[in-house]
């Protein structure tokens, strides 16, 4: 259990904290220019800013009573709640600080992820599956139903990917050959279709600007302490990465997917740093059956298996399509252009400028989807050998 003096906090953000970002919120999009938030609201800031300091204060005069991970990372997402709000409302701002301002909250911030094993920021586990609800509500940073629908069905497709994973996980003991393989990969495939589901919703409900202007801007990069940390990042679990490696789209060897993986190590919980890691040596399905698709591609298990497998792959590849040209395209790339903001600094959740982030992001969901690109390693020949084993 947490402290009362943590529990005051905790009920601080999911009520008045929350009132403020909504009230700034509308203040900002009610603007011409709703990009602009420089004096706008000011005495509202300077409330949340003192509010904020004032509890945090007095949990780091408290110290680490050890209450345990949970209570623990609970804690480090309300500090890192305060701490990501002040950033949106520009508060603060890393371009123009050689160090975070907020000194109290990067002091607490960097006890708790030191302690912890993970950055000293809010990570997406703390909205999405980590994100502990009372009386049917989670936290969120403002009361605006568009954020809600944002994180109701990035949570679910969340879920989703972690059940696709676990599935394929399964399948690391029993090998491509055994009968209930078959069954794994048809969790794995169903639950993809979830995503894919889940996602078609979020992008047919979901405002454009009220996407880009009040919910995007709570995930931007901004110091603790002396460092400046990026966003975080609805990927920034193992269950995505695991179906990568285990399908065998991507690899642990590939200099660039490794360094992706390196990147968002500490913005997961440590068991799915765990997972993770453990993945990253195994062999993938794809390489288990190329190396027996000349010796056993005849035999009805092969057919049968492999034919399912390279269903989960499109699954997979349709998912991340989906994202880059739907999600990515739609409420980040269009609304950027049209309101001439593309190059505008601070503008990504991972930090660098938006054309830099949209062509990493093309290449990664072209390695997922195996698409035929001979400037980067995609599995695209090693997945039409397969296919032209099925008969």
């Amino acid at each position: 259990m947490s402290t009362p003096l943590a529990q005051t906090f905790d009920h601080w953000i999911r009520t008045d904290f929350k009132a403020m970002n909504t009230e700034l919120d509308e203040m900002y999009f009610a603007q011409e220019a709703r990009e602009n938030v420089e004096g706008v609201g000011d005495n509202i800031k300077q409330q949340l800013v003192e509010e904020g300091k004032s509890y945090i204060a007095q949990l780091l005069k408290e110290g680490n009573t050890d209450e345990g991970f949970d209570s623990g990372f609970e804690l480090l997402g309300n500090v890192g709640f305060y701490m990501a709000a002040c950033r949106r409302h520009e508060i603060t701002e890393p371009s123009r600080e050689a160090k975070s301002p907020l000194e109290e909250a990067s002091a607490l911030a960097m006890q708790l992820g030191a302690s912890l094993g993970m950055i000293p920021r809010f990570a997406s586990a703390h909205l999405e599956t980590h994100n502990r609800a009372q009386d049917g509500l989670y936290k969120t940073f403002t009361s605006l139903e568009d954020e809600k629908i944002f994180l109701d069905y990035n949570t679910r497709s969340v879920f989703a990917y972690i059940r696709a994973s676990e599935a394929l996980l399964h399948t690391l003991p029993l090998g491509v050959s055994h009968p209930v393989t078959y069954d794994l990969l048809k969790a794995a495939k169903s639950a993809l279709q979830d995503v894919v589901d889940n996602n078609a919703i979020l992008f047919e409900k979901l405002d454009i600007d009220r996407f880009f202007y009040c919910v995007r801007p709570y995930y931007k990069p901004h110091r603790v302490g002396l460092h400046e940390y990026r966003g975080a990042n609805a990927g920034d679990f193992a269950g995505i990465n695991v179906i990568d490696l285990l399908l065998g789209v991507c690899r642990a060897d590939d200099p660039y997917y490794s360094q992706l993986l390196v990147d968002k190590f500490l913005f997961m919980r440590p068991e799915d740093q765990l997972v993770l890691r453990d993945c990253m040596r195994r062999k993938s399905l794809l390489d288990s059956f190329l190396e027996v698709s000349d010796s056993d591609g005849q035999k009805q298990w092969f057919q049968q298996n492999v034919k399912l497998f390279l269903e989960v792959c499109e699954a997979h590849g349709e998912t991340a399509i989906q994202h880059h040209e739907q999600l990515v395209a739609k409420f980040i790339e269009k609304p950027a252009d049209s309101n001439d903001l593309t190059n505008r600094p601070g503008l990504t959740a991972s930090g660098p400028p938006l054309p830099v982030l949209l062509k990493g992001l093309r290449k990664l969901c072209d390695l997922r989807s195996a698409a035929d690109r001979d400037d980067i390693p995609t599995r695209y020949a090693d997945m039409q050998k397969l296919r032209n084993s099925v008969l």
